[in-house]
């Protein structure tokens, strides 16, 4: 695969970050045309990049995944130079929430087009990098023996996202007790 021009690599992370600002202070049913203009490109450009707006909604979401797993690897580095695998599970943990909550408009938008997205690349290294971090805090003390990764999506999936930061902090405090010793 050809990799892509510097001003088309630049379009295109523009195209993405305005789309999700976009869809996020208009709702799912902002049009491919007001998304164009909000980037400062012309309607072909962003077409040329999406051809439907399916295929953007997919990009966002794949590129917040990719952001994700490039935290928790950030957690895990964070670890390994002498920070406490607990800190950083609540730290990532608080992060995810607040992101999931801030992309809930995302979120209707693929449901609402039907999206499809697969991320297996950075969801294979975002999961790898929580289970260094889980496994460290086991081997300390600090996190309970039988928590899992799957343990944490769970929690994700469940968290209080459509609320906002000060019962997101809320539930974190309440959940960090059955994460810990």
């Amino acid at each position: 695969m050809q990799s892509l021009r510097a001003d088309a690599r630049r379009n295109r992370a523009r195209i993405l970050e305005t789309a999700r600002a976009q869809i996020i202070a208009h709702g799912p049913d902002v049009g491919m045309s007001e998304i164009a203009s909000a980037a400062g490109l012309a309607v072909g450009t962003l077409y040329r990049h999406y051809p439907t707006k399916t295929d953007l909604v997919a990009a966002v979401i794949t590129e917040q995944v990719e952001r994700l797993a490039e935290a928790a690897e950030a957690a895990w580095v964070r670890v390994e130079t002498g920070s406490t695998a607990s800190d950083e599970l609540l730290v990532f943990l608080r992060g995810v929430i607040g992101a999931a909550a801030d992309n809930g408009a995302l979120r209707v938008a693929a449901q609402t087009l039907g999206t499809e997205f697969a991320c297996p690349p950075a969801t294979a290294r975002g999961t790898a990098a929580l289970r260094k971090i889980i496994a460290a805090g086991q081997d300390s003390g600090n996190i309970r023996r039988d928590l899992t990764v799957t343990d944490l999506y769970l929690l994700v999936a469940t968290g209080p996202l459509d609320h906002p930061e000060q019962t997101r902090e809320r539930w974190l405090e309440l959940v960090s007790p059955g994460l810990l010793p």
